[in-house]
C-alpha cells in the first residue's frame, strides 16, 4: 500500500461495465490507503448495454446515475470525454480543457457499432450505441408500425437476434427482416440453433442469410447482388469499433485499435496503462477473447485485484479466462442459452423457454448488484478460468 504523503493516482477512463467495476473494486480493495481514484465518463448515467435492445423498443428501465453508484466510495467522478493521453507526462486531457495526472491508468473505453464501413449507414441507419438514440429509435418504431412498415436488422449475431426478436414481439404489425452473412445462432450447437430458428419463425421474422448489406438507402438496404430490401428503418448491429484515442496517443494497438496487452493486461508499450474489456486485445492459450460483458467484467476485476495485490507486495498470476455460455433473449417471453467450452465453441447442453428467460434476466441484472457488493469485498465475477485450456498460463 502507498505510504507516502502523495496520493497514488489511479485514473479509470470509461464508466461502462468494466470501468465501473474496476473503479469500485479498487476503491474497496485500497480503502485506507493513500490512493486517489478518478473515474471519467461523458455520461451522467450508467448505460446497461446488455439491455439496449429493450430501450430501443420503448421499454422503461431503472436509471442509475454514476454519481450515485460511486457515492461513499471516495471515487472522484469527472464527467467529460477523454480527448488526449500524454504517455510521457502521464496525463489525460478531458474535453480538451481539464488535465488529470496519473500513476496508473485503466483504459476501459469500450466499443460501438461502426457505421463508416457501409455506405449510407452513418446517414440513414440506426445503432444501439447510445441510449438517447435508442429512445428515438423506439419512437420511430411506433410511427412506422402505425402504417405497417418494414424494419431491417443488419447482423445475425447475438445483438442482431435480440434486437430483431424484441422488435417483432413489441411491434407485431411491423415486417422485420434479419440480414446476416451467417445463419442466426451460427456459433451455437445444432439443437439450440434449431430452437432459435423456431422462435424467429413464431415471431414472423424473415431471414436473408449469406449476404452483407453493402449500402443503406433512406428507404431500403442494398445487398452485394444489387437486391433491394425495403426498409423504413434500418438497424445496424455489426462491425465493432473502438475509440481511436489509444492509437492516437502512441500506445501499441492491434489493427482494430485495441490496446495490445501482456498476460497481466498491461499495455506492452506502456506498463503503467492497463486495458480491459472491449478496449483490450487479450489472448489466451485457446485464442483471442472477443468483446462481451461475460469476458469484460473478469478483466476489470483482475486488474483491480492485480493493483491491490501489488500494493501489498503479493505475487501476480497471469489472467486466465474461459467462456461458459451464450445467453440470448428472444423477446421478453423466450430465450435460449447455449453452454460452451472455454473457447466459446458449443458444449453439449443448452437451456430454453422459461428457465432460459430467468437465466438470461439474472445475467442481465447482475452488474448493478455486483457494483454494490464490490464496494465491500472482492465478489467473484468469473465462474471459469478455462481449465486445461488455459492451465499452461498459470
Amino acid at each position: 500500500m502507498n505510504t507516502t504523503n502523495t496520493p497514488y493516482r489511479l485514473v479509470v477512463l470509461g464508466a461502462g461495465y468494466t470501468g465501473m467495476l474496476a473503479a469500485v473494486r479498487l476503491a474497496g480493495r485500497t480503502s485506507g490507503g493513500n490512493v486517489r481514484i478518478t473515474l471519467v465518463d461523458p455520461s451522467a448515467r450508467f448505460t446497461e448495454r446488455l439491455r439496449m435492445h429493450q430501450i430501443a423498443t420503448g421499454q422503461r428501465l431503472p436509471e442509475h446515475r454514476i454519481a450515485d453508484i460511486v457515492d461513499g466510495t471516495g471515487i472522484e467522478f469527472v464527467r467529460g470525454r477523454a480527448t488526449a493521453i500524454d504517455t510521457v507526462a502521464a496525463q489525460v486531457t478531458v474535453d480538451d480543457t481539464v488535465t488529470l495526472g496519473y500513476d496508473e491508468l485503466i483504459y476501459a473505453l469500450g466499443s460501438g457499432t461502426d457505421t463508416s464501413v457501409i455506405p449510407g449507414a452513418a446517414e440513414h441507419a440506426w445503432t444501439l450505441n447510445d441510449p438517447r438514440t435508442a429512445h428515438r429509435f423506439a419512437d420511430r418504431l411506433a410511427q412506422v408500425e402505425s402504417r405497417g412498415g418494414a424494419v431491417v436488422v443488419g447482423g445475425a449475431g447475438l445483438t442482431g437476434i435480440e434486437a430483431a426478436t424484441e422488435i417483432a414481439e413489441r411491434f407485431p404489425a411491423l415486417r422485420v427482416t434479419l440480414v446476416g452473412a451467417d445463419e442466426p445462432g451460427a456459433m451455437m450447437g445444432v439443437k439450440a440453433r434449431a430452437y432459435l430458428g423456431r422462435a424467429l419463425d413464431r415471431l414472423g421474422i424473415t431471414r436473408v442469410i449469406g449476404h452483407h448489406i453493402t449500402k443503406v438507402l433512406p428507404d431500403a438496404v442494398e445487398l452485394a447482388d444489387s437486391t433491394l430490401i425495403p426498409a423504413d428503418l434500418t438497424l445496424i448491429t455489426t462491425g465493432m469499433r473502438v475509440p481511436p484515442l489509444a492509437a492516437e496517443s502512441g500506445i501499441d494497438t492491434d489493427p482494430r485499435g485495441r490496446i495490445v496487452v501482456d498476460a497481466t493486461l498491461r499495455s506492452v508499450s506502456h506498463p503503467n496503462i492497463h486495458a480491459i474489456g472491449d478496449a483490450a486485445a487479450v489472448r489466451q492459450a485457446w485464442g483471442e477473447i472477443h468483446g462481451t460483458c461475460q469476458s469484460g467484467m473478469p478483466t476489470a476485476a483482475y486488474v483491480a485485484d492485480e493493483i491491490a495485490r501489488r500494493f501489498r507486495g503479493k505475487k501476480i498470476a497471469p489472467f486466465r479466462f474461459g467462456y461458459i455460455h451464450q445467453p440470448v433473449s428472444l423477446g421478453r417471453a423466450d430465450a435460449v442459452i447455449q453452454f460452451t467450452k472455454a473457447d466459446d465453441t458449443p458444449g453439449r447442453f443448452h437451456l430454453t423457454g422459461k428457465a432460459a428467460v430467468l437465466y438470461k434476466e439474472t445475467v442481465s441484472r447482475s452488474p448493478i448488484p455486483i457494483f454494490g457488493l464490490s464496494r465491500r469485498f472482492a465478489v467473484p465475477v468469473q465462474l471459469y478460468k478455462g481449465g486445461r485450456a488455459t492451465a499452461r498460463l498459470a
